[in-house]
């Protein structure tokens, strides 16, 4: 069986590092050629993640870099359709519902090479969000739907999808049960620094916050308050976000922000932090996987299981709803939800294989 993995950006190398992972642990795989369409090319987004999480250079690395949606994704397809015309491919597996994906399913598509997504069968319901354009036209795209929950499965039955959808579990939670020792083990100055329980982690960068002013002052004025008022907040800037608050004006008053961290340290934050706040859905499960309470900066999530037991709560950028969501965040649990065993990679690989044989 031989994979072509298009990827691009920063969750999407946590999901490709458990698949190569498998990949080199099984048989069941001749090529794994790996595709970087270049939509994350800054060092802290992109070389420390392949560095980290021993993932092999990318055969090809298309150099697409930043632009609009609709830029980016257009100069994604026009790089990318050369490269996979030529790829020897049995499957063009797909990773999450970022630009990069929604150029890799109608590139594959149009090539008429099978396409299997990652993460398939989420749902927000908000068009407004580029991320669901993506990831609902990939999934329609695609020949093979690999989906982390029963609820994604369930979406896709409503959609007519049902016979393509095979459950597999999640690979972030592969992810985070091999990499959490590995990420508070390695320690380092924020560890040194960021004591368990004693402050609160947020990240800020979806494009519903950040491009708007209005809602960003509110979240950053949320974020300031907490850090008055209930326990310190640590506040990873992602460059989108730091370019927006620059341009806006706006600052953290009391607020502490650095660098983007890498998956490792990010995994060690996630587990240390009273609570979390974030616009993330990566970092929403993140959170639940190690049992952090979550206020999440929206007013949906695709990961409508970790809303059970408010383990995650959904505050938007209402100030006062944040606030009052982290002032009651320790009654948070008990962790219920289940996103597999672990080893959703290697179902994903045994339901390549099979459907491959299928007429």
């Amino acid at each position: 069986m031989r994979l072509v993995s298009v990827v691009g950006a920063r969750p999407q190398f946590v999901k490709l590092a458990v698949m190569c992972r498998a990949v080199a642990e099984g048989t069941r795989v001749a090529s794994h050629h790996i595709i970087h369409t270049g939509q994350h090319y800054d060092v802290e987004m992109n070389d420390v993640f392949f560095r980290d999480l021993d993932i092999p250079e990318p055969d090809a690395h298309l150099g697409v870099g930043s632009g609009s949606h609709s830029a980016q994704t257009a100069e994604a397809m026009t790089r990318l359709e050369p490269v996979l015309r030529d790829a020897p491919a049995d499957w063009v597996v797909l990773y999450g519902d970022t630009n990069s994906t929604l150029a890799g399913a109608l590139v594959a598509a149009k090539l008429g090479l099978r396409i299997a997504h990652v993460e398939a069968g989420l749902r927000s319901y908000n068009r407004q969000m580029p991320e669901e354009i993506n990831r609902v036209t990939a999934d329609h795209l695609s020949d093979l739907l690999l989906c982390p929950t029963p609820t994604a499965v369930r979406n896709l039955a409503r959609e007519g999808l049902q016979d393509r959808a095979v459950l597999v579990g999640d690979v972030m939670y592969d992810a985070a049960l091999r990499y959490r020792d590995v990420a508070e083990g390695r320690g380092g100055d924020l560890a040194e620094t960021w004591r368990p329980g004693t402050f609160a982690l947020a990240t800020v960068h979806r494009q519903e916050n950040t491009d708007d002013v209005h809602r960003l002052a509110t979240i950053l004025g949320a974020l300031d308050r907490i850090a008055e008022r209930i326990c310190p907040v640590l506040l990873p800037l992602h460059p989108r976000t730091r370019k927006a608050m620059a341009e806006a004006g706006l600052s953290c008053r009391s607020v502490t922000t650095l660098r983007p961290v890498s998956y490792l340290e990010m995994l060690l934050l996630e587990g240390r932090a009273r609570f979390v706040l974030t616009d993330s859905g990566g970092v929403q499960k993140e959170s639940y996987f190690v049992r952090t309470p979550c206020i999440t900066l929206r007013n949906e999530t695709e990961w409508v299981e970790t809303l059970e037991n408010r383990c995650n709560v959904l505050a938007g950028a209402d100030e006062e709803a944040i606030c009052a969501a982290a002032g009651c965040a320790r009654q948070a649990g008990p962790w219920t939800a289940v996103y597999g065993d672990g080893r959703a990679a290697q179902a994903m690989l045994g339901a390549l294989e099979v459907a491959l044989m299928e007429p």
